[in-house]
């Protein structure tokens, strides 16, 4: 199929689109939470006291979504940084990008389709339903997802 080398570009672009990804998503929400922040403290008591404390009240609970998302943000990051960059492994295991005949997975973290060049690579986790069924495999094995049988072609 492909040469090693140009197999761990690949993983390794992977990989950085799983960083980017994480680190656009927490991002996005320091953002949000900021804005929150300043909307909190500018809020003024007006004549309408209930009125008031009804905005602020919606925005402490938006806040406290924003914190859950930010807490389980973090909890893909710590999983990201544990993930090894260079593996030789026989089954499949976090960090590997696995070729079938069907498609290119790379198992680290749910973060959507990576395209490398003309190659598309699914980043998922471990997690997943497709990651379940994937990981601790090896080369040569085959397994059924959504009625169809799919052939382990490599690990890399």
């Amino acid at each position: 199929m492909k040469k090693t080398d140009d197999l761990q570009g690949v993983k390794e672009g992977a990989y950085q689109y799983c960083v980017r990804f994480v680190t656009d998503k927490l991002d996005t929400i320091h953002s949000q939470i900021a804005e929150l922040e300043t909307a909190l403290t500018s809020e003024t008591k007006s004549s309408a006291g209930d009125k008031h404390e009804t905005g602020r009240a919606m925005i402490q609970l938006e806040r406290e979504k924003l914190g859950q998302r930010l807490k389980e943000l973090e909890k893909t990051k710590s999983v990201l940084s544990k993930i090894p960059l260079r593996t030789a492994a026989t089954n499949i295991g976090l960090g590997n990008l696995v070729i079938t005949d069907v498609a290119l997975y790379y198992i680290g973290i749910s973060a959507g389709e990576y395209k490398h060049a003309s190659t598309s690579v699914y980043c998922i986790s471990a997690g997943t339903p497709i990651g379940q069924l994937l990981f601790g495999k090896a080369a040569g094995q085959h397994f059924n997802f959504n009625g169809k049988t799919i052939t382990i072609l490599t690990i890399h």
